[in-house]
């Protein structure tokens, strides 16, 4: 079971000269207000993980071209 779960959207994939690829993401949010019944998901990872930058370069070949800008993805944290 995870210690902690963040909720993270990549906003940007750069491929490079080698084939890998660069994923910067952030936690999840929304430019807008969240409904106030708590409905929406991002909502509950945005008030307990409000602000969060990843970047990491990926050098498998099995997934080059599987990470694309807008995909979101759960960042389980579980110590070591």
């Amino acid at each position: 079971m995870p210690e902690m779960r963040a909720k993270m959207a990549i906003y940007s994939v750069v491929v490079g000269d080698d084939g890998s690829e660069q994923l910067s993401m952030r936690a999840v949010c929304r430019n807008d207000a969240y409904p106030e019944d708590g409905s929406d998901e991002n909502n509950t990872f945005a008030q307990f993980t409000p602000a969060a930058d990843l970047t990491m370069v990926v050098n498998n070949p099995a997934l080059a071209g599987k990470f694309k800008e807008g995909d979101a993805f759960y960042l389980d944290f579980t110590k070591a």
